[in-house]
């Protein structure tokens, strides 16, 4: 943008979309169905409202929030503290890269053993919540750090969520929990940035970051009483 402006930014866009397109045409193997049994309606609204799919389609739907209010709001706060183009642009790219590094690291983690989904899924809301309160903090400094924290937060949670959801499901249904846990991340896509707009354009945007926060890190603390009660 910087270079050639918002024109030449969407052309190259759509270029490295269409390159994308065509390679994973040739790339990506298919998959034939397997074999299953007859299900009904009532079966699959059954399993769409066990604990075992709500609990990672929650945690999915509020790292996507977290995700898509970071990317939007982000440059805007830059912005208003001054940063040009180049400086918010960096913040989301750092955002990204954070949440791509930790997103490889935390899948071979759980593949060794050493990551359990419960704490990784726990731990990437509350970071994902402190990331929100470090964006509170005015200057380039307080923006990378929640930019850092928010990307991290999203990269623990997003395999976790979908590594929970594929081991609570046979194997010749994960196209339906898959498939909706997707449309629960959207939910959160769009809903993470209309909740810190509406909250912002009535207090103020830091105010925005506090409220996802807070709904953030109240996810653990609801699981964790839930857990209790069930025990109990």
């Amino acid at each position: 943008m910087w270079a050639g402006g918002l024109r030449l930014l969407f052309a190259v866009l759509a270029v490295l979309g269409a390159a994308v397109a065509v390679w994973a045409a040739f790339a990506v193997p298919v998959v034939l169905p397997l074999p299953r049994a007859r299900q009904t309606v009532l079966d699959l609204a059954r399993r769409l409202v066990d604990p075992a799919f709500l609990a990672p389609t929650s945690a999915l739907a509020a790292a996507t929030a977290a995700l898509s209010a970071g990317v939007g709001f982000l440059p805007v706060s830059g912005r208003a503290a001054g940063l040009g183009a180049v400086a918010t642009g960096a913040v989301v790219s750092v955002l990204a890269a954070c949440a791509a590094v930790v997103q490889l690291r935390a899948g071979r983690a759980l593949d060794r053993g050493r990551l359990t989904t419960r704490a990784g899924i726990t731990g990437g809301l509350l970071v994902a919540a402190a990331g929100m309160g470090c964006a509170m903090v005015p200057g380039l400094t307080g923006l990378l750090k929640g930019a850092a924290l928010i990307g991290a937060g999203t990269g623990l949670i997003t395999p976790l969520g979908f590594a929970a959801l594929a081991a609570s499901t046979p194997a010749e249904r994960l196209g339906q929990p898959m498939g909706a846990a997707e449309l629960g991340r959207e939910l959160g896509d769009a809903g993470g940035p209309l909740l810190v707009a509406t909250v912002a354009s009535l207090a103020g945007l830091p105010q925005g970051y506090a409220v996802l926060g807070v709904i953030l890190a109240l996810g653990p603390v609801f699981a964790g009483v839930r857990r209790r009660l069930t025990a109990g």
